[in-house]
């Protein structure tokens, strides 16, 4: 099996022992889960909404960078500090991926990384 690492500086370096994205076979793109940090590293102030509005420009930027876009996403997981934060999250999210959606698994967890209140992981086919 052949994989291959995949950054862009358009998204938030990796702040821990991971990868922005990973290639594998040459036809899925598995991206590391993104919290609402701005591409300098700093966190999004505000409410959960304009912290999912971060993490789907920082899915994107990733995404763009393979040359791949929303279309091109199967799967997606969403971790929330709270299930009370599902539908403004599901709303942005909605918003960001179009139609058809992905298949998705949304679930609450005990804390994310930096105090963030949602992280999502997507995975891509070219």
């Amino acid at each position: 099996m052949t994989r291959e690492p995949h950054s862009t500086p358009d998204a938030p370096a990796a702040i821990g022992p991971y990868s922005q994205a990973m290639r594998a076979q040459g036809s899925f793109l598995f991206l590391s889960g993104q919290i609402p940090l701005r591409p300098d590293g700093e966190l999004v102030q505000g409410d959960v909404a304009d912290q999912t509005r971060q993490v789907m420009a920082n899915i994107r930027a990733v995404l763009e960078s393979a040359g791949l876009g929303f279309q091109n996403v199967v799967k997606t997981t969403i971790f929330l500090s709270s299930m009370d934060h599902f539908a403004a999250v599901n709303q942005v999210y909605g918003e960001a991926v179009g139609s058809p959606p992905p298949a998705r698994s949304t679930v609450a967890v005990l804390g994310l990384p930096k105090g963030a209140d949602v992280e999502i992981e997507v995975v891509a086919v070219y």
